[in-house]
């Protein structure tokens, strides 16, 4: 029988696909779960959930890094639901909203700053106007963080997203973006080599100084918002830059990607990465830990479900994560979560029925 090991080591174990007592198992529960619950749950907190469910706890500490402007600057206020960003240079402006959705407790864009190829050089203008200093004041804040965390969780910090990821997600648009990627390369890759090189600065800082066990670079990649030509020409090569920075000052990296990743994942293996983290499963993603297993021997794949699949009753969530673990080779390099957001329609009584199962699992080396 293997030595009992507290969250955190599990966690790190996994993460180095290094032998585990048993499974590690991390429901991931937002700011919307709680509210959706019956009492006494939904006057309880998170961490009350994470207890009864037993859960290997992973949680942010923050970072340590300050960004200040010389001849830009951004302005932001909120009015009934709606976020407006003004991006000010110069010689010009940028206007962004994003929109506030109750229900998921989360901010989405509905307009974004980038519209024209005009638009694209007064961002560059903006990005390259950023400075990063060292945050001595948010770095103790992190070092209390991870402190009071002890062995009870991993302790992670996020540097952002790469520049094609931000600029789907939160700059120009999937469709819009494109069509200006296609039409003004040489305008869109300045703006995107200007991104890298500001964060390069920004990690080379969080890296060294932050004390957490893992950096992530937050992607939410999927075929379904670039194509493997565009990851292969941009990201691979960015995260590539980010992973060896994050390895050399002897943390780990790990890869949120969210979406659907079949067809990427020859190209990510050759990431310096430890870890891809929200791995969903069929259909909400594409990608089994077979699949995953396959195609990038040496990761970790944190996630192995679905949203839709915790919808149903527990019997049937079992049945579905134990096939697929049986299907693997072995199972070094497996945290089972709820891959994106656990849905607020699947009970804490549920996850922990499926909790107990996952840590009764017999591990295979």
């Amino acid at each position: 029988m293997r030595e009992k090991m507290t969250p955190r080591q599990r966690w790190l174990a996994a993460l180095r696909l290094q032998p585990v007592d048993r499974l590690p198992f991390w429901p991931k529960l937002g700011g919307a779960y709680l509210p959706f619950q019956s009492e006494p749950w939904r006057s309880r907190s998170l961490e009350d959930v994470h207890e009864f469910v037993g859960s290997d706890r992973h949680e942010h500490i923050g970072g340590c890094v300050r960004t200040t402007r010389g001849k830009t600057s951004t302005e932001s206020d909120e009015r009934d639901g709606v976020r407006r960003v003004t991006y000010k240079t110069p010689v010009g402006s940028l206007h962004a909203e994003w929109k506030r959705d109750d229900a998921s407790q989360s901010q989405h864009p509905v307009v974004f700053p980038i519209k024209t190829a005009d638009d694209v050089d007064l961002m560059r203008l903006m990005v390259e106007d950023e400075h990063f200093e060292f945050d001595r004041d948010h770095l103790e804040i992190a070092r209390l963080h991870e402190r009071e965390i002890g062995q009870s969780a991993l302790a992670v910090s996020s540097h952002g997203v790469s520049p094609l990821m931000d600029w789907v997600q939160h700059l120009a648009g999937l469709e819009n973006g494109t069509y200006l990627l296609y039409d003004h390369r040489e305008r869109v890759e300045a703006l995107f080599e200007a991104m890298h090189k500001q964060r390069l600065k920004s990690l080379e800082i969080l890296a060294e100084h932050v004390p957490a066990d893992a950096i992530y670079s937050t992607e939410n990649t999927s075929t379904t918002l670039i194509s493997p030509e565009m990851f292969r020409r941009y990201a691979q090569r960015h995260l590539t830059d980010y992973g060896r920075i994050i390895e050399s000052c002897g943390k780990l990296h790990i890869l949120h990607m969210c979406g659907k990743l079949k067809e990427l994942l020859p190209d990510i293996a050759k990431v310096p990465a430890a870890a891809i983290e929200a791995f969903t499963s069929p259909s909400v993603g594409s990608t089994t830990l077979l699949d995953g297993r396959k195609a990038c021997p040496e990761f970790c794949f944190i996630g192995g479900t679905n949203a839709t699949l915790w919808l149903e009753p527990a019997e049937v969530i079992i049945e579905t994560i134990g096939r697929d673990l049986d299907a693997l080779p072995h199972t070094r390099g497996v945290v089972v979560t709820s891959a994106g957001v656990m849905p607020p329609l699947c009970p804490p009584e549920r996850i922990k029925a499926v909790a107990d199962w996952v840590k009764a699992y017999p591990v295979r080396t």
